[in-house]
């Protein structure tokens, strides 16, 4: 992941950005960081919910706002994810 994001990071430290784009990527790291510090039982369960309802976001974010529309395969994979996400949170 880090050679995909290394020369994204890049062009915006070189355009005069680089504040910015450093200060991203503290907000990202961060929010790892705190991820992992949690320690109620169930929080694994939610943080995976979470990829999973994000992936489906991803999918009509790239529909609504970059106008282009999601082919059968993702909208495939979208359902399977919020299918996952109704496994992991469903009351036993």
């Amino acid at each position: 992941m880090f050679s995909r994001v290394s020369p994204k990071l890049a062009a915006v430290i070189s355009s005069g950005n680089g504040s910015l784009g450093l200060l991203g990527g503290a907000i990202l790291f961060l929010y790892g960081i705190i991820a992992t510090r949690q320690e109620f039982a169930s929080f694994g369960k939610i943080y995976a919910a979470d990829g999973g309802v994000f992936i489906v976001l991803a999918v009509l974010w790239g529909w609504g706002i970059d106008h282009r529309r999601p082919d059968f395969s993702e909208w495939i994979g979208a359902a399977i994810c919020l299918v996952g996400v109704t496994v992991m949170l469903w009351k036993r």
